[in-house]
């Protein structure tokens, strides 16, 4: 399986990277089990959580990391993997925190429950908006140090405060960020495209986008109002059922007959024809929806196609 390497570092994935926010979710334990095994028996290498997943469910988070080190434990495969997990977002005990103090704290308890002496990629969740750029660095450098990390990597950033990051690092020789996390999709360009893009490039950055199927829309599941009951994140996507969500859909159903695949393989395809994106993030919870994933990296679209859907997502 193609590999390719994040940032400017040894990390290779394969072109997929597992969303782990369903683990302990709307997945068991043992559903969490049989899906990773399918995942890394097919080839793939990249699984990404956060401290705080799912804190929605029991208020503080943590499951979706406990059951990854169990199952890694379980499968002594912990050296084959690529797991990236993050920091600083909230639970119902605190607010999103990047402080030093918050985090020397979260990066033991998530190797604890990682069941593991170091994380691949520790990215900062989200901003605080007031803890001093050069503290959260520095407490990074102290955990690249005592081998607990080895990049660094960031996601809900403003472009100021990246900028910043980047300048920082570079004065006070403290880690820089090797990928970025955006929010990015068929449905949801403007952002990124406005805002990161640039920075991005200028900065050889590794992106791995979330919502990479803008919560199911793209799978094309959901094209009218009385889809959204078909599951617990329906409602999600209402904002997508108007003329341009419909336009990508319509799109999206050309491409996939054309090439006797899905829409959730094509919007994926798209992602990984742009520069710079290294591996889409995405759950599934079945392996029929593991498959449309599986076959998204062996699919090129060619120019036609990319134009199709350029004009009808713009």
């Amino acid at each position: 399986m193609k590999k390719v390497n994040i940032g400017n570092t040894d990390l290779e994935v394969a072109r997929i990277n597992f969303g782990g926010n369903v683990f302990g979710w709307t997945l068991d334990e043992k559903q969490s089990f049989e899906i990773l095994d399918a995942f890394v028996d097919a080839g793939f290498n990249f699984l990404d959580t956060a401290d705080t997943y799912s804190w929605w469910v029991n208020g503080v988070g943590g499951q979706s990391e406990a059951i990854i080190g169990k199952w890694m434990k379980s499968r002594s495969n912990r050296n084959q993997l690529v797991v990236a997990t993050k920091v600083g977002s909230e639970t119902k005990e605190h607010p999103n925190d990047i402080s030093k103090k918050h985090i020397l704290k979260s990066v033991d308890e998530s190797l604890q429950r990682l069941q593991t002496d170091h994380i691949d990629l520790y990215y900062t969740h989200f901003d605080d908006d007031v803890t001093p750029v050069e503290e959260t660095l520095s407490a990074y450098d102290e955990i690249i140090k005592a081998g607990k990390v080895r990049h660094i990597a960031v996601s809900n950033l403003s472009p100021e405060r990246l900028l910043e990051s980047f300048k920082i690092s570079e004065e006070n020789n403290l880690p820089k960020y090797v990928a970025l996390q955006p929010h990015y999709n068929l449905v949801e360009r403007g952002n990124y495209e406005s805002q990161y893009a640039d920075l991005v490039d200028s900065h050889g950055l590794s992106v791995m986008p979330y919502y990479s199927l803008a919560s199911g829309f793209l799978t094309g599941k959901y094209r009218s109002e009385d889809d959204l009951n078909k599951s617990v994140r329906g409602e999600g996507v209402r904002k997508y059922l108007n003329e341009k969500g419909f336009n990508i859909i319509k799109a999206l159903d050309t491409i996939s007959e054309k090439h006797s695949s899905k829409p959730a393989t094509i919007s994926l395809a798209w992602l990984m024809a742009k520069p710079h994106i290294a591996a889409p993030i995405v759950s599934a919870t079945s392996k029929s929806q593991l498959q449309t994933l599986f076959d998204a990296p062996k699919l090129n679209l060619d120019r036609e196609d990319l134009e199709i859907l350029e004009i009808a997502s713009k």
